[in-house]
């Protein structure tokens, strides 16, 4: 047992679950409302790719874009920095504290407490709940900020000697070039004089003697694009600790992979990998342990790897987590194999870890599959690319790139293999040559940042109120008109002809989420104005945006509207939307836990659902989960709702969506009936969408499509209902025309069309032997005659007609044996191309070669290369009318 072992045994409180569940109490006795952590991937913001702050969630409030509906809050919000601004990837395994996941405990004040009550509650924590002696603490401040300071005299009393003043931005934070800003105050952790390093503003502040714990932000100013600064009406209170940070201050160790979390799960992997830790392989078993956090925390938000965007992030991170498996003696993919132990640290605090587990296991092991088939040949030509070099040189950027394009090589594992040489990367080369694919990655999650036109939406949220949504129980209502908003600006009117969206008080308009599309119709005003509804969107989360245009008349804001939402269209889009619920279920029973959905579009006439799973499905697999949607559509069994707390229908059995941030209710939509029996619901998930009230209304489903969408996610489109029968029927009249065709009913079609394949094949056989037959007796000049002589050796020479190119290798056989010693030389003529073998009888091999004969031949019909054996080779030509060329070149290798 390891000394922090031995520790965390004796008092749990310093664990890392310990060290976090203290913070969060100690908040919510303090009137902090605690909120779950967001998911990883922003919700709502498409600037960031990824959650890499504990504030991130709470951006809005902070802007004054969104009201908070708590004045104080407490988290300890999941965060990732591994690419974009903050990539913290490269450092990873080779410093103390780097990380690609952690986790940030904060609490945070939106206008309610400032400085001194933040002060005094971080005192109270790091001193009281934490006990740390107060001779250890060291704190900075922002050098113009002596309100701090002297706060920090008064609630920590704290000599002059231990605030320390730092007059640089790092001690001064903000959201960006505008908006909220504010100086920091920062805590540090003394280490003691044993252990190197310097006060913060020093020279030797890199050093390990002094650690930062704990930074607050005392968010005070308004920053305009002057550089100017204004008071804040409500100044707030952002804070972040890391968490393993303080459990290893706790633990008495200067190293965040020797906490219990990571000595816990580097146990696990030397069991896993068959290997002890040592001097030289411990880099690699912290690796992994950081990376096996950062992979499952992603993919259970939904992350999928794959070549752009956030996938592409993920991938870079699994497949060095692999590399470094490899180092440690893997041949085979073993990193799935620690999920159950990360479950076991970790999944209390967070249980998306445990629902997701069967889908983290299966998308670890299928990448690390993919990955080992590719390591050996792209360490291969690494090898090589580098047999030459020596400490100091660079790697070409275009060798990076194809490691990248071909192997699936992140430039960073390059970059990390060639490290122990002193080996360099072109950096400036490889991003060169990734520039398409990273302008594609970055569309893929980076768009425009809506500013000031976000504002308007949080603006309306705020003055109205969200939209009531009532389209559960009617599709046609009156409502009161409270906004109308043309191009990003509120509007008093709006007239004939022009575009618009509409706010109203109340809607029957389903608003789009969850894949399920936006309704359409039309909303008619006194007057005889008319709007037309070509959308329907959730702005600001809340507020129901109806897209369309003023089709005749004009309206004022504070208008009354009769919204009337196209009910056919709402219909046709139920069926589709409560298919994908049995879908998902029948593809989980058919194919395993590890299917979860990555993504859907629920349309009028068709819907698209993607959900993760590695490999074709086979048509039998289809077959049976068509059947199995249809069995349940048959029950006509009643769909019911209910709202509940989002942990109580989890809890309960539903099916919650990776990545997805619910409310404080949400609707659990259980529908048919289980198969085995009983009393339990075929499927029961988490969903705010518009469903059918019974199976049955579904009518039938069929699957039109199965295909790949990216590595371990498939893609499955469908059609319901009546857009169901429609294909169907054009099936059936596909195959009634081929059986007319073939002078057959349908049920014997099949049989049919297997005659016919049977004969086309006994047909072409015949034909090939009487192709080979002819290219036998005719010679390259075309008169039949026997092999020639040249220099003591005889020459079968043929130019082959329609002769297919995979025949040549027989007919070099058979003409060897006809020769009994000598060299043949065929030549296939097919659509203009030719294909060209030569062979050597064994005889003679030794001292002419089919290699050297081919080449010549190639190269007289336009080719370049070949290969084979001294005894046979191949290669082939773009000019097929240089046949006759290519069996005088090989002539003329045989004269000398």
């Amino acid at each position: 047992m390891s000394d922090v072992t031995a520790s965390v045994k004796a008092n749990p409180s310093n664990s890392v679950n310990g060290v976090r569940s203290q913070f969060l109490e100690y908040f919510n006795k303090n009137k902090h409302e605690v909120i779950q952590s967001a998911p990883l991937v922003p919700q709502g913001d498409n600037t960031l790719l990824f959650v890499n702050a504990g504030m991130v969630p709470f951006k809005n409030l902070f802007t004054g874009a969104e009201t908070p509906k708590h004045l104080r809050a407490t988290t300890s919000q999941k965060c990732v920095r591994a690419g974009g601004k903050h990539n913290d990837l490269d450092n990873v395994g080779y410093t103390a504290r780097h990380h690609t996941f952690f986790e940030m405990l904060g609490n945070f004040s939106f206008g309610d407490y400032f400085k001194e009550q933040a002060i005094e509650h971080a005192w109270n924590v790091v001193t009281k709940v934490f006990g740390l002696p107060a001779e250890k603490l060291v704190v900075t401040v922002y050098s113009e900020d002596e309100e701090a300071a002297a706060l920090w005299r008064k609630i920590a009393g704290l000599p002059d000697d231990k605030i320390i003043r730092i007059s640089t931005s790092d001690n001064f934070w903000s959201m960006g070039d505008t908006g909220p800003c504010g100086p920091c105050s920062e805590i540090f952790y003394d280490h003691g004089p044993d252990v190197w390093g310097g006060l913060p503003g020093t020279p030797e502040e890199d050093g390990d003697r002094f650690i930062e714990i704990w930074n607050l932000v005392f968010m005070q100013f308004d920053q305009a694009k002057d550089g100017s600064r204004t008071q804040l009406p409500k100044p707030s209170i952002d804070t972040g600790m890391g968490l393993e940070r303080m459990a290893a201050v706790l633990q008495g160790v200067h190293n965040n992979y020797e906490i219990d979390l990571f000595q816990n799960l580097i146990a696990a992997e030397q069991d896993v990998y068959g290997l002890k830790t040592n001097e030289e392989n411990i880099g690699s078993f912290r690796v992994i342990s950081d990376h096996l956090r950062s992979s499952a925390f992603l993919i259970a938000d939904g992350v999928t790897p794959s070549n752009e965007g956030r996938g592409y992030v993920l991938r870079r991170i699994m497949r060095r987590a692999m590399r470094h498996g490899h180092i440690l003696g893997s041949k085979q993919p073993q990193m799935h194999k620690l999920v159950p132990a990360l479950v076991g640290e970790m999944g209390a605090a967070y249980p998306e870890l445990g629902r997701a587990q069967a889908a983290i296991i299966n998308t670890l092991e299928q990448e690390e599959g993919r990955f080992q088939r590719t390591l050996g040949r792209g360490l291969a030509l690494l090898d090589d690319a580098t047999s030459s070099m020596g400490k100091g040189d660079t790697l070409p950027g275009e060798t990076a790139f194809k490691l990248y394009d071909t192997f699936g090589f992140p430039v960073d594992l390059t970059q990390d293999v060639l490290r122990a040489k002193g080996i360099g990367v072109d950096e400036a080369g490889f991003e060169q040559a990734m520039k398409v694919q990273r302008e594609s990655s970055q569309a893929s999650w980076q768009g425009a940042a809506e500013g000031d036109a976000i504002k308007v939406w949080f603006k309306l949220l705020d003055e109205y109120g969200a939209t009531e949504f009532i389209g559960y129980a009617k599709e046609a209502s009156e409502a009161d008109l409270k906004a109308i908003v043309v191009d990003g600006e509120v509007v008093n009117q709006v007239g004939e002809g022009q575009k618009a969206e509409l706010v109203f008080d109340k809607t029957p308009f389903y608003g789009e989420s969850g894949g399920q599309a936006g309704d359409r119709g039309e909303i008619r005003f006194a007057g005889g104005a008319v709007f037309r509804v070509l959308d329907t969107q959730k702005r600001a989360g809340d507020v129901f945006a109806h897209i369309g245009e003023m089709v005749t008349g004009e309206i004022k804001a504070s208008a009354k509207g009769l919204m009337e939402v196209d009910s056919v269209r709402r219909s046709n889009i139920r069926s589709t939307h409560s298919a994908t619920h049995i879908l998902h279920a029948a593809l989980r029973n058919n194919l395993g836990d590890h299917v979860t959905q990555k993504g859907s579009l629920v349309e009028e006439d068709k819907l698209r659902f993607d959900f993760s799973h590695s490999g074709t499905l086979s048509q039998a697999e289809l077959d049976a989960i068509e059947a199995e949607v249809n069995s349940v559509i048959r029950q006509n069994a009643e769909v019911s709702t209910r709202e509940m707390a989002p942990e109580a229908a989890i809890e309960a059995g539903a099916m919650a969506l990776f990545g997805e941030k619910y409310g404080d209710t949400v609707r659990v939509l259980s529908m048919g009936e289980a198969l085995e029996g009983g009393e339990n619901s075929y499927s029961v998930e988490l969903c705010g969408g518009t469903h059918v009230s019974r199976t049955g209304d579904i009518a039938v489903f069929a699957i039109t499509s199965e295909s790949g969408v990216s590595a371990g996610v498939r893609r499955i489109e469908a059609v319901t209902g009546a857009a169901a029968l429609n294909y169907l029927k054009a099936k059936v009249a596909i195959a009634q025309s081929i059986a007319d065709s073939l002078k057959s009913t349908i049920e014997k079609a099949p049989e049919r069309v297997v005659a016919l394949q049977e004969q086309k094949k006994s047909l072409e056989n015949e034909l090939s032997d009487v192709k080979k037959k002819l290219a036998m007796g005719a010679s390259a000049g075309g008169a039949a005659e026997g092999p020639e002589e040249i220099n003591g050796v005889k020459l079968l020479a043929r130019v082959a007609e329609g002769v297919p190119a995979k025949d040549l290798r027989g007919l070099i056989d058979d003409a060897k044996k006809q020769l009994g010693s000598g060299v043949a030389v065929f030549v296939a003529v097919n659509d203009g191309k030719a294909a060209v073998a030569t062979g050597v009888t064994d005889d003679l091999k030794d001292k002419i070669s089919a290699v050297d004969l081919v080449k010549a031949a190639a190269a007289a019909v336009g080719g370049k290369g070949g290969g084979g054996r001294p005894d046979m080779a191949q290669a082939g030509g773009p000019d097929g009318s240089k046949a006759n060329d290519a069996v005088d070149a090989v002539r003329g290798v045989l004269k000398g």
